[in-house]
């Protein structure tokens, strides 16, 4: 398909440019824009077209300067391919390929570790995000807050496949995380570019981005967003992925509570069950010492033992995990994703 036939925006440069020169290289830069815009793109390529139009259109009717960053996640189709014209066409829209489908926890951050931003909005390429209500997203980012999160309040999803599971896992995650969302995995969200960037994700843990950012005292709201049905290409979710969310709901839990302090959780525990030994045990040596009867058959011996055991087991994994924590602050810096090609004018190196 020509790109004349679809890439049609009135007006390819930001509404407001400000250059600065850098003295000492004798080169003039554009300083970063206001707005990020974070993509990640699986096996889309029908999408793309569509995506860049609207998108596109939708954010030159705000009054900001912005960015369009796209993660292709190790597409197997032709959607990179579409990428490379839209950014041959307009160059706001930085590419990122991936060597492989890393998942999208791994797209998104690695958009969010491009992503030049003092604001940056997550949307996702199927188009079921209305691109038009990043306006209301960015309205409430003025108004204070630190993440404005969609809500999808009308899905146009089947009710037993997808809304009735995600309706339980939203109330569960609420429950756990004592953030009130009715909508965790709407893509659809507005973040101050140093929450994000203060996050480390892995995992599937992207829907769990407010929750995991409550420990950093952040501001949540949530915003009413238009939810359309899929018009092209097929969805990546299924019924299997609201156990996967459990899964990483319990991770998520113990991060909030414990990931600073995780001896508090083994080592509690281990006490627990060594006192219990203990007391098992004194109680046995009452019987034999005092009341001159035989133990050696009681069970209670075997469960004393057991009980004194695997409580200082407890302890001892707290004490592991306490210095695993310690190094994993201290030296952990790794990426969970690789790049295979760049298309950006704004990389250097």
């Amino acid at each position: 398909m020509s790109v004349n036939t679809y890439f049609k925006p009135e007006n390819t440069q930001p509404k407001v440019q400000v250059f600065t020169q850098d003295l000492d290289a004798g080169t003039i830069e554009e300083p970063p824009p206001y707005l990020s815009v974070v993509v990640p793109v699986y096996n889309e390529e029908d999408n793309i077209e569509p995506l860049y139009t609207e998108l596109t259109a939708a954010l030159e009717e705000l009054d900001c300067t912005f960015e369009v960053v796209v993660v292709d996640d190790g597409s197997q189709d032709k959607s990179y391919i579409q990428l490379k014209k839209v950014y041959e066409h307009d160059p706001r829209w930085r590419i990122l390929r991936l060597r492989r489908n890393f998942g999208q926890t791994a797209g998104l951050t690695a958009g969010f570790d491009a992503a030049r931003g003092q604001v940056i909005v997550t949307i996702d390429a199927d188009l079921q995000n209305d691109p038009r209500d990043i306006g209301k997203l960015l309205a409430k980012i003025d108004e204070g807050y630190d993440i404005a999160s969609g809500w999808r309040m009308d899905r146009k999803e089947s009710f037993l496949i997808r809304r009735l599971p995600s309706l339980l896992a939203n109330r569960l995650i609420s429950r756990t995380t004592h953030i009130q969302l009715h909508d965790y995995g709407c893509t659809l969200k507005a973040y101050r570019s140093e929450v994000v960037k203060n996050i480390r994700l892995y995992g599937e843990l992207h829907r769990f981005i407010p929750a995991i950012a409550s420990s950093m005292g952040v501001i949540v709201c949530e915003v009413p967003v238009n939810d359309r049905a899929r018009r092209f290409g097929k969805s990546k979710y299924g019924i299997w992925r609201t156990f996967r969310v459990i899964l990483d709901l319990i991770t998520v839990s113990f991060m909030l509570r414990f990931s600073t302090k995780p001896l508090h959780i083994f080592g509690g525990l281990g006490f627990v069950l060594s006192s219990l030994g203990v007391l098992t045990a004194i109680y046995l040596a009452y019987v034999r010492l005092v009341l001159q009867e035989g133990i050696n058959d009681r069970p209670l011996l075997l469960l004393a033992v057991l009980l004194i055991i695997v409580g200082v087991q407890m302890i001892s994994m707290g004490l592991v995990a306490e210095m695993v924590m310690r190094v994993y602050y201290e030296t952990g810096n790794r990426a969970i994703y690789a790049v295979r090609e760049r298309m950006d004018q704004a990389f250097k190196g």
